[in-house]
């Protein structure tokens, strides 16, 4: 019961500023018609709604069910199951995360489909599912965080001069991207699992890191698409 009321306030005291700023603008500056006005109070009291069930869900399902399934990985002590496991799990959460359906789209429109959805969809979980294998190999080997970024940042930077021009920008949002609701709360537990059994609860903060380093594969696979399609 305690979550359902810290949930919903916090929705709430998310959603309430913009709604007012909204609402102030449109008597005062705006003057948006009555119908669009409408159909903005419509869409904030549904946006709400929805954020309050996806944030209960991620809480009651997808956080324990990722922690879980990293302290089950873990425990088998068995490298090559932790990287399939990490890769497909990555793929599969990132297929599933709203802001990257919406970044293909948008790709899919401005290049008038020269950039399917579909293969912006695969590069880019392609890219995190990797990201997140090597993130759980830095948790069970100790690996520096600082190490891995600038290796990785490194061949962002060398792609990116042999990408054309408009495949940069695109690779950066796919990175951004890719931290949404649906990703960060299971790949964040997910680590918190795999640390907590391999080197205990007090070693738990190793486990931070994993999005940063998961933002930083799609970015790579889609200046590599980029690089395929100069």
């Amino acid at each position: 019961m305690d979550t359902l009321k810290e949930t919903f306030f916090e929705v709430l005291g998310s959603m309430m500023p913009l709604t007012v700023a909204i609402i102030v603008l449109q008597f005062t500056m705006i003057s948006m018609p009555t119908d669009l006005f409408i159909q903005f109070i419509l869409g904030a009291v549904m946006a709400t709604v929805g954020i309050y069930l996806f944030l209960l869900g991620v809480q009651v399902g997808l956080s324990p069910v990722g922690e879980m399934i990293g302290s089950a990985l873990s425990k088998t002590r068995n490298i090559y199951l932790i990287v399939i496991f990490g890769f497909l799990l990555g793929f599969v959460v990132t297929v599933a995360e709203p802001g990257v359906q919406v970044l293909s789209q948008q790709v899919d429109i401005v290049s008038d489909g020269d950039v399917s959805s579909f293969i912006l969809i695969l590069f880019v979980s392609i890219g995190v599912g990797f990201s997140v294998a090597f993130a759980l190999l830095r948790i069970v080997f100790n690996i520096s965080l600082l190490l891995l970024l600038s290796i990785g940042y490194t061949i962002i930077f060398i792609l990116a001069l042999w990408a054309p021009a408009n495949f940069v920008p695109i690779s950066l949002d796919a990175g951004g991207a890719t931290t949404g609701a649906m990703a960060v709360p299971f790949i964040l537990a997910l680590g918190v699992g795999l640390t907590s059994v391999l080197r205990g609860k007090a070693s738990s903060g190793d486990s931070f890191g994993l999005i940063a380093l998961a933002s930083i594969g799609p970015v790579i696979s889609v200046l590599l698409l980029g690089v395929m399609y100069g």
